[in-house]
């Protein structure tokens, strides 16, 4: 069964950093897209970082210079480090993984997510 479980998040003092982690199984990860997302209390969701199966990334622009997304095909594994953390990046922070079919159809398989809390 198709499994995406964030890990890694927490509290910490603004200008702190935290780094998630996406493990993922029964996906073929290596040959999907993937990204982070987050949802704050009474927002929607929005779009963080990208990163494509060749590596490319994409940035929300509240984040670039800050937060920077990698991939580690061997394990299986979505990273997300973020560094000088604002409050505004308090949200729970949510793995995304695209999979896609040979007929151009898509699937998503999203995690449970994991709270990040940014507060002095």
């Amino acid at each position: 069964q198709e499994q995406v479980v964030e890990s890694g998040g927490g509290e910490v003092q603004p200008g702190g950093s935290l780094k998630l982690s996406c493990q993922v199984s029964a996906i073929l990860f290596s040959s999907n897209d993937a990204g982070w997302f987050r949802q704050a209390p009474g927002r929607q969701r929005e779009k963080v970082a990208l990163i494509t199966s060749s590596g490319s990334t994409d940035y929300a622009d509240s984040v670039k210079g800050r937060f920077t997304i990698s991939r580690d095909n061997v394990k299986d594994t979505l990273y997300l480090e973020m560094s000088s953390l604002k409050p505004e990046d308090t949200a729970v922070y949510y793995c995304k993984v695209t999979e896609t079919y040979t007929n151009g159809e898509t699937l998503e398989f999203w995690g449970q997510g994991t709270q990040v809390t940014v507060a002095s």
